[in-house]
């Protein structure tokens, strides 16, 4: 009768990271799941049938070509270069088993049109979504969040990031309203206007964190597993 130390139920993101760590350090971890494929919620589905087989709905028109063709995630997400999961992957090795492609570009919906948000200078330059002193404006925000330092006060600028807020924050440099929106959304990402009456120093970290994982591509700060996300939990249940 084996006999194990730790028993991991389900192969999601979050339990093979646990698995693999556990047996790295030289645990016995048996690692099981009820369903056939590695993921979880967060699996991906390796073809068309499978996918509409799932949901139980009828197979599309054949003009969507051949379902092994399709890769489709059932909780799609991108990486931030310098995010936290990007680290976690670095500092176990993982990345021996994944192959990681570079999103192009990330893009907002204005006015009945697309605009590509700034990446470079050359970006900002060329860009509509901000008039010209605008630009200015926007790049020394930039620079003051890539300089902020939050266990070194000198780079605060005499603003207290956790009682100051992002409205006032934004207007400390004088922005106007199109570039506040694509900053608070498009570049630290968050999903509400609530942010703007909060402390800005999670808008900050936003800030930083995108040029910080922009600078490590210079075209875009995200990054995607080629075969999707279900890449992952199968990757960190390889290290076992």
């Amino acid at each position: 009768m084996q006999e194990y130390d730790i028993i991991v139920l389900g192969t999601g993101l979050k339990e093979c990271v646990l698995s693999g760590l556990m047996s790295l350090s030289g645990k016995k971890v048996l690692h099981i799941d009820k369903n056939p494929y590695y993921g979880g919620e967060s699996a991906s589905i390796s073809s068309l049938e499978e996918l509409y087989k799932r949901f139980k709905v009828p197979r599309p028109a054949k003009f969507m070509g051949h379902g092994r063709e399709w890769n489709i995630d059932l909780i799609p997400k991108f990486f931030l270069a310098s995010g936290q999961l990007v680290k976690i992957l670095l500092h176990t090795e993982v990345t021996q088993y994944l192959d990681f492609k570079v999103v192009k570009g990330s893009y907002v919906y204005k006015a009945g049109k697309v605009h590509k948000v700034p990446t470079t200078e050359e970006d900002a330059h060329a860009s509509d979504l901000m008039g010209m002193f605008d630009k200015r404006r926007f790049r020394k925000l930039l620079l003051f969040a890539l300089n902020f330092d939050e266990r070194n006060p000198r780079t605060y600028r005499d603003m207290d990031p956790n009682r100051t807020t992002t409205r006032d924050l934004f207007c400390h440099f004088d922005l106007g309203l199109d570039v506040m929106e694509f900053t608070g959304h498009a570049i630290a990402l968050h999903g509400s206007e609530s942010y703007l009456d909060q402390p800005c120093v999670e808008t900050i970290r936003g800030i930083k964190l995108y040029s910080e994982s922009l600078s490590c591509h210079n075209t875009s700060p995200y990054l995607y597993p080629v075969y999707g996300l279900g890449e992952l939990p199968q990757g960190f249940a390889r290290l076992q």
